[in-house]
């Protein structure tokens, strides 16, 4: 028994007291950044789409994917012939309804306002006869010559001549209700609408570019059959892009309008993009199936035609930069709760130093409070034991 109890406190007093070796460095002043990455599409911010005016085949292109554009060239054309027969029938509609409308204004067409003014003179005409026969008919009746019922008769007659007169009149000045006038305008103004847009998808047989800048996608080929609305192609200015990234939730709290950012393609992958945020996320949005993010939107200052739009990118925004700091790296700092420390070397003792960290990123830690320049301090054993305050150690050259 003693023999092992010694046995047991031989190693007990090893494993005590001799030296640890550790990797270690020193507290150096370095500019420091942090950073965060995610991805992101380019778009530009002064695009044309050409879209189809009317179902139909593209006639001819005039254009090629990549080729610089001046404001007003013709980009592509579409075969107008059906368009040319829209605006010609939208037209003859227009011309009738309106027609129709002005004799309705007018009490009727020429040949019902003459026929109107022939019926309307034969009724007169019959009313004074009327007249007349009643006239004479009183006069033989006080003669004695002419019975009572012979004179209501020709009264009866007379009625009913003046009652059509009347209403041959009226229908003269007043054919056509009020209602049935607002009718045959709302049909003129349906006609007029019907050509206005004829006439505009008409004008649009020919795409031309609204300003200067760079074809960047023709999905089409001449003699292709597109329906009305397809996409013809697109032009857009390649020096004026933005990006429009998605930030995860937790990292939207340090973004900020004017932050620097780095912008990386893989189609490029040695050539790198800067710009800055133009606008920080405002909400959250899901993207995916998963990720809770917030949209951001970046400028890119040194776009030169050479990112293409509607392209993946990955977009690394330094979110806080400090320069000539004092720090360690990141591996070195360990936590306690809310309270932050390193082992510091003195010697060859461990000494755990409370310290106040600043600006952190994915290699190294900014020191405001708790060490000196030149201060060296561990970063791990290489038996990865456990460090403790007043551990012996030695420093792996």
């Amino acid at each position: 028994m003693v023999v092992v109890a010694c046995v047991g406190f031989f190693f007990y007093y090893r494993a005590r007291h001799s030296a640890v070796t550790v990797h270690a460095a020193r507290v150096e002043r370095h500019d420091i950044r942090s950073e965060v990455s995610t991805n992101g599409k380019v778009e530009p911010t002064e695009d044309f789409q050409a879209h189809a005016p009317f179902p139909g085949v593209v006639e001819d292109i005039y254009v090629d994917q990549g080729d610089h554009v001046k404001a007003g060239q013709q980009l592509v054309r579409m075969d107008d012939a059906a368009a040319r027969r829209d605006v010609a029938a939208a037209q003859a509609t227009l011309q009738a309804a309106q027609l129709t409308l002005q004799a309705m204004q007018q009490g009727g067409t020429q040949d019902e306002r003459l026929a109107a003014s022939n019926d309307l003179t034969a009724a007169q005409s019959q009313q004074q006869q009327a007249e007349a026969s009643l006239a004479s008919l009183k006069k033989l009746q006080a003669q004695g010559a002419a019975s009572a019922n012979e004179v209501a008769s020709a009264q009866q007659r007379l009625t009913d001549a003046q009652t059509r007169v009347r209403e041959l009149q009226t229908r003269r000045t007043s054919r056509y209700s009020a209602d049935d006038i607002r009718t045959q305008q709302a049909q003129v103004a349906q006609a007029r609408a019907t050509l206005a847009a004829a006439q505009q998808a008409y004008s649009k047989a020919v795409q031309v570019a609204p300003f200067s800048g760079t074809v960047y996608s023709v999905p089409v080929s001449q003699y292709d059959f597109v329906q009305m609305g397809d996409t013809l192609l697109d032009v857009a200015d390649l020096t004026r892009l933005q990006i429009r990234a998605y930030f995860d939730e937790p990292e939207i709290g340090n973004l900020a309008v004017g932050q620097p950012v780095k912008i990386v393609w893989e189609a490029k992958p040695l050539q790198v993009w800067h710009g800055h945020i133009l606008q920080a996320p405002t909400t959250i949005i899901q993207y995916g199936a998963t990720r809770n993010v917030g949209e951001c939107i970046i400028t890119v200052d040194d776009a030169k035609g050479d990112l293409l739009p509607n392209t993946n990118v990955t977009v690394t925004v330094t979110t806080r930069q400090d320069a000539d700091v004092l720090s360690l790296p990141r591996e070195a700092l360990q936590t306690d709760g809310s309270s932050s420390f390193v082992y510091r070397i003195v010697g060859d003792r461990l000494v755990k130093t409370p310290v106040t960290p600043g600006v952190v990123n994915l290699t190294r830690v900014e020191i405001k409070q708790g060490l000196q320049a030149g201060d060296e301090v561990a970063l791990g054993s290489l038996s990865e034991t456990d460090l403790r305050d007043g551990m012996r150690v030695k420093v792996k050259p």
